[in-house]
């Protein structure tokens, strides 16, 4: 099956930027007999953790989309939603195609596309090689949540984590510590906490140099609390052009959740100093989060976390006591964590990897940078294995490791470091 070419679209990979106007098309098109049995959330959860997807673009604006989820050799297609206007023009075919090609490239040996009875998209599946398998009957569960909760979470594009991101988190034992003992544990027990005296906390502040594991945190702890995890997203939020508008509405949202973890990253983006022009739309903006973070509080079962890479370019009255209840610096990882992540990283390598020696090495990584490192060495073996034709031990060796991390600059630079610190004595309330 050839890949339609036509001047006035443009079929290309999705872009982090396209997220929203993604999401807009998914969300308007599912009533008009392009529906999925995967929900907008999980759509959602697929673009922003990389999963394989294309996008249809027409003087700039994406018309069409299509995305895929990967399980070891076999891919389901989540989506194919295209503009009605559009539609019976080769977008379909042409999507499937580069998503078809994405796929091949990942060593994708099965794909598969579960659709609703009838729905006219199976004739093109047939005639581009897909096969029904008229056996195989789809059986799905749905668990008795509140049906308010349950529409609220839809619309917020939130999911339930696997259960296991806490237990998978390496290294950063201080960080996890103070997380577990002074976070989770008082929201985990909470009658317990309470003949305590301890309230557990209902927001709290990650603040650190790029890269450092703070989305990670915040999706590891509603992991470990078992509670939806929902990420409010800026420029989504502002798609429709009233952004204050659109954080009330967000938050009339959760308020249907019994429970839930709130996730906004780079908060700074929405929570700057404000200008000192009442009437600004930055100003306006800060004014609404402000009022909206009180009313969030007066819950149980909900958390809101906020992550920001400059936290002194946070207004001073977003982060007072009162609105957060912890304000935690996330660093660059120590020697132990940099040693944990280099083992899992290296778990996978048959050769004896010297992980003193990357750990020495990578004096200053992030775990972003580390694990970029990582995917460099591995490159690198599976390049000697296919054009060597080496028969050598599988896996990435110390050489590899220590030649990847040579060619990689920390993302916390000097002067990164240096006001991280300041910041520390600053802003942090442990």
């Amino acid at each position: 099956m050839g890949s339609p070419i036509s001047v006035n679209w443009l079929i290309r990979e999705y872009r982090e930027e396209d997220l929203a106007a993604v999401v807009h098309l998914m969300d308007t098109t599912a009533p008009l007999g392009q529906e999925s049995v995967f929900s907008l959330g999980e759509c959602i959860n697929a673009l922003t953790t990389r999963q394989p997807a294309a996008v249809v673009t027409q003087g700039g604006t994406v018309i069409g989309a299509a995305l895929a989820t990967v399980t070891g050799d076999r891919a389901w297609i989540m989506r194919i939603a295209v503009e009605p206007a559009w539609r019976g023009r080769g977008l379909v075919s042409g999507l499937l195609f580069e998503l078809e090609r994405r796929l091949v490239e990942s060593r994708v040996r099965r794909i598969a596309y579960i659709l609703p009875e009838e729905e006219p998209l199976g004739d093109g599946l047939r005639n581009a090689g897909y096969e029904r398998r008229s056996a195989v009957a789809y059986f799905e569960r749905i668990e008795p949540v509140a049906v308010a909760g349950a529409d609220a979470l839809e619309r917020l594009g939130g999911r339930t984590l696997p259960s296991d991101l806490w237990t998978r988190l390496a290294g950063m034992a201080a960080e996890r510590s103070l997380i577990e003992r002074c976070v989770v544990l008082p929201l985990a027990e909470p009658e317990l906490a309470a003949r305590h005296g301890v309230a557990p906390p209902r927001a709290i502040a990650l603040f650190g140099p790029p890269g450092t594991g703070k989305t990670t945190f915040a999706r590891a702890i509603a992991s470990r609390l078992g509670w939806p995890f929902v990420e409010l997203l800026p420029s989504r939020l502002a798609d429709g052009g009233n952004l204050a508008a659109a954080l009330r509405a967000a938050f009339a949202s959760l308020a249907e959740l019994e429970q839930v973890v709130v996730f906004i990253d780079e908060v700074e983006e929405i929570a700057a100093v404000r200008d000192g022009v009442p009437s600004s739309g930055a100003h306006g903006v800060t004014n609404e989060l402000l009022k909206l973070i009180p009313a969030f509080r007066e819950h149980s079962g909900r958390l809101l976390v906020c992550a920001t890479n400059s936290v002194r370019a946070l207004d001073p009255a977003f982060l007072r006591p009162g609105r957060f209840d912890y304000v935690i610096p996330i660093g660059p990882p120590d020697a132990a964590a940099r040693e944990a992540m280099w083992a899992h990283h290296a778990d996978s390598s048959q050769h004896t990897v010297d992980l003193s020696a990357l750990v020495a090495a990578s004096d200053g990584f992030s775990p972003a940078d580390i694990g970029h490192a990582a995917r460099i060495a591995a490159q690198t073996a599976f390049e000697r294995a296919v054009f060597a034709q080496d028969d050598g031990l599988p896996g990435a060796s110390t050489r590899d490791y220590l030649t990847a991390v040579a060619q990689c600059r920390p993302t916390a630079t000097p002067d990164l470091l240096k006001a991280f610190s300041e910041d520390i004595a600053t802003h942090a309330r442990l």
